[in-house]
């Protein structure tokens, strides 16, 4: 077994993580230098950090637009409540649908809880999709709405280590 990571090193690692993988051939290799470690050492923090359900999983956020995807858009339906789960169950499976989330209502002003994202090269294409997964899952009767995104935020991961002018020695 290896030694585990000091506490200074395990708050470096959370930071390091939290910014996101390097994007190298060895990300762990590159890691474990900027923490002053072995990269079997971040390995096994990350290991235990899962185990304990600290994360699930390691993704990967892509910069859609500068793949060319520049047509996107949030369909978004008044589902009633007791079709919920199996109307987002579908659609989440649908191919297309790149997320399918449910979210509380906000009466009066807005009757939708279940949001569909589709990414497309032409906004022509997506409206097609979109209306054809409608067709497919019997949906169009259902209240809905087609937003398309008319710029993109910066996307990143949690965050949950202190940021380094909170951090204290122990003494």
């Amino acid at each position: 077994m290896i030694a585990p990571l000091n506490h200074e090193q395990l708050l470096d690692l959370r930071q390091c993580l939290e910014r996101g993988l390097p994007l190298v051939s060895r990300p762990y290799e590159n890691l474990a230098e900027q923490i002053g470690a072995h990269h079997r050492q971040v390995l096994q923090q990350m290991q235990q950090w899962q185990e304990q359900g600290l994360f699930r999983r390691v993704g990967l956020v892509l910069n859609h637009r500068a793949l060319g995807y520049v047509a996107n858009a949030m369909l978004v339906l008044d589902v009633p409540d007791a079709l919920i789960d199996e109307v987002g169950q579908r659609l989440g499976r649908a191919p297309g649908v790149t997320l399918c989330y449910q979210r509380p209502r906000r009466l009066p002003h807005w009757r939708y809880n279940l949001f569909c994202m589709v990414h497309g090269r032409e906004r022509a294409a997506v409206q097609a999709q979109i209306q054809a997964l409608l067709d497919q899952h019997l949906l169009a009767d259902l209240p809905h709405h087609l937003l398309f995104s008319t710029r993109m935020f910066k996307q990143c991961g949690g965050r949950f280590a202190p940021p380094p002018s909170q951090v204290w020695a122990h003494g």
